[in-house]
């Protein structure tokens, strides 16, 4: 059990050291809100799906198909659970804020810190199902958790359809259910590509919490609420609900360790695009990505021990 905590957490330290690069570039002016925003449209719309379609480009087997059955149920399964849950939470919160903060408590990071955090510390051969992960997150955020941000009214099938994440999961299936491969020299160039998103996705959220205010960040008290429901309540809801029908191992402590993952980085995105509280959405972000270096190693231990019970 040490062993296996000491490696989660020595991933989970590479990865915050690499966001220290881009804190202190942030802190020091070097790398500006243009620069991250750029950085992050080269993530979502070329280094995903290139990463997506080099995740699928593995014999199809029965125990890979079943895999990816088996990820796509357990997925689909606890979104509609998070979903629901996101219905309920911070009833007495007014409404300007309270479906930021549902948002914030349910959908974490699965892109930017999940898709980094599997490949350290599981291998390459769990970025499949961690894949299906981002691709079922891709679907309900653009569904109900912009809903819930702002109304029903943001709720747009065709962004949903372009989105990048979706186009590279389609195209992941495509090779993965036909064993067709891309060329070589493409297939080189994805694979390049695909393997920039840890140290650049690390980068941008270190600069992107460089801009935060600390200060205002530690002294609000209701963002520590959102970061316990976050952190701690959805990976053990996902436990909880997963175990008893015995998913594959590596599916279940893949499902888990997204579950823990900090509040995605959508939140503010959103916020910011539906004017509403962008500055409260950046907070939440960077207090649970920070608070995430003590919860997530216990949240993989755990997850890999009772996945072996």
């Amino acid at each position: 059990m040490l062993d296996a905590f000491l490696v989660v957490g020595g991933s989970v330290l590479t990865l915050f050291l690499l966001m220290s690069v881009g804190f202190l570039f942030g802190r020091l002016g070097l790398l500006s809100g243009e620069a991250l925003s750029q950085m992050s449209r080269l993530l979502l719309y070329v280094v995903a799906p290139c990463i997506m379609l080099t995740s699928f480009e593995v014999e199809r087997t029965p125990r890979t198909q079943g895999q990816l059955l088996a990820a796509l149920a357990a997925m689909a399964g606890v979104y509609v659970l998070y979903m629901a849950l996101s219905q309920v939470l911070f009833p007495r919160e007014g409404e300007a804020h309270r479906g930021i903060l549902r948002f914030a408590a349910v959908y974490g990071n699965a892109g930017f810190m999940g898709l980094p955090l599997i490949q350290s510390a599981l291998g390459d051969e769990a970025m499949m199902i961690a894949v299906v992960g981002l691709a079922v997150f891709n679907i309900v955020t653009w569904t109900q958790g912009r809903a819930l941000i702002g109304g029903r009214s943001e709720l747009s099938l065709k962004k949903l359809a372009l989105n990048p994440g979706i186009l590279g999961f389609v195209g992941g299936l495509l090779l993965f259910f036909t064993g067709w491969r891309l060329p070589g020299p493409v297939d080189a160039a994805v694979g390049y590509l695909g393997s920039m998103n840890t140290p650049l996705a690390m980068v941008v959220i270190g600069g992107q919490m460089a801009q935060a205010d600390l200060r205002q960040v530690f002294s609000t008290r209701k963002l520590y609420l959102v970061s316990a429901v976050k952190l701690l309540g959805v990976p053990l809801l996902t436990a909880a609900a997963l175990l008893p029908f015995r998913p594959d191992p590596m599916v279940y402590v893949a499902a888990v360790i997204l579950a823990g993952c900090p509040t995605a980085g959508a939140t503010s995105l959103f916020a910011q695009s539906m004017d509403r509280d962008a500055a409260l959405a950046a907070q939440q972000v960077t207090l649970s990505t920070l608070l995430c270096i003590a919860t997530l190693p216990v949240t993989a231990v755990a997850a890999q021990l009772l996945a072996a019970a």
